[in-house]
């Protein structure tokens, strides 16, 4: 946690030496001109560890949600107007929108609780639109960057470019994005009494292990939020160990630790 993405890029070897002779979407034509093609696979796990490590201590589950590559309505004069974050955060809100239903899209004028935090993962092409350095004209919808700052105000917006290690983080305030100064490849957010910051491991989801650099959530001790895998995993090796202690201690007493757990109970 203490050190700066200089220091962790030495200190470990990038994961993806050996995918860099792979083709991507932006080396093939797509046929529609207009779309070069869908998400990367990072743009799915990500998303789903920062959602998977969102726990807001004061709010209650049923007041968070957490939405990534979801169609965010801003305007109601424009309906059809909307932006897709590839993750977005919000508290105070039930986290089931309808009671059970699922959410099919983040609507603001049904909603009426903008995110507190929206994270963009920059892709290559997108580094200008992620930061705001791209413009509109007069008849069209209006940037990303000005739908996030100007429209919904959200407090926290955070741009990772995981191909340079580059994080930065803008903080609404005084009409605007203030741009944070980071020292460390971590912010914290008072708001939400969380930090979110960059890390290096081994992310498990579902039967695939990758190992690399990820942002995830951070507590008021700077511990990282576990996930309900890891937290699972944590509370077997207490077990584990937990056992082996007792069967030691049996042992020291001459009980053999196999019998005993046969045993019926008294």
């Amino acid at each position: 946690m203490k050190t700066s993405i200089e220091s962790l890029k030495e200190s470990h070897t990038s994961p993806l030496s050996g995918a860099n002779l792979l083709l991507t979407m932006y080396d093939l034509p797509s046929e529609d001109p207009k779309e070069p093609g869908l998400p990367d696979e990072f743009h799915d796990f990500q998303p789903e560890l920062l959602r998977r490590t969102f726990k807001p201590p004061h709010y209650q589950p049923e007041q968070v949600f957490s939405g990534s590559d979801l169609n965010l309505y801003y305007d109601l004069a424009h309906s059809q107007w909307y932006k897709r974050p590839d993750w977005f955060g919000v508290v105070g809100e039930r986290s089931f929108y309808e009671s059970a239903q699922l959410r099919r899209s983040y609507v603001m004028w049904q909603e009426r609780v903008p995110p507190m935090v929206i994270v963009e993962l920059v892709s290559p092409g997108t580094e200008g639109e992620d930061l705001g350095e791209t413009t509109h004209q007069e008849e069209e919808a209006p940037t990303k960057w000005e739908v996030y700052e100007e429209i919904l105000q959200v407090p926290y917006y955070v741009v990772f470019n995981r191909y340079i290690g580059q994080l930065r983080a803008f903080f609404h305030e005084n009409h605007g994005y203030e741009e944070l100064p980071l020292t460390e490849p971590k912010i914290w957010m008072p708001k939400l009494e969380l930090g979110l910051g960059l890390w290096f491991g081994t992310y498990e989801t579902g039967l695939r292990k990758i190992e690399g650099f990820w942002l995830r959530w951070y507590d008021l001790e700077e511990n990282w939020i576990l996930t309900d895998t890891e937290i699972e995993r944590q509370r077997a090796e207490q077990e584990r160990q937990r056992a082996e202690l007792l069967a030691e201690k049996l042992r020291e007493l001459n009980i053999d630790p196999d019998i005993v757990g046969l045993s019926p109970q008294d």
